[in-house]
């Protein structure tokens, strides 16, 4: 497998691209998760936490 001059030049931005993906999606699940516990603690309903704990995993 030969890996020429241009090899580099794809992969790097491409691997930028796809950590700012990841984080964004992080981000907005720990949101999501944040928005979710506040209004389980209003509410105090256990479906809420099976929410919660669902995304965690996630």
């Amino acid at each position: 497998m030969e890996i020429g001059i241009s090899t580099p030049a794809l992969l790097f931005p491409a691997i930028s691209l796809l950590l700012l993906a990841y984080t964004n999606r992080f981000l907005t699940t720990g949101q999501l998760i944040r928005s979710i516990s506040r209004q389980a603690r209003e509410q105090e309903t256990g479906e809420l936490r099976g929410q919660i704990d669902n995304l965690k995993r996630r």
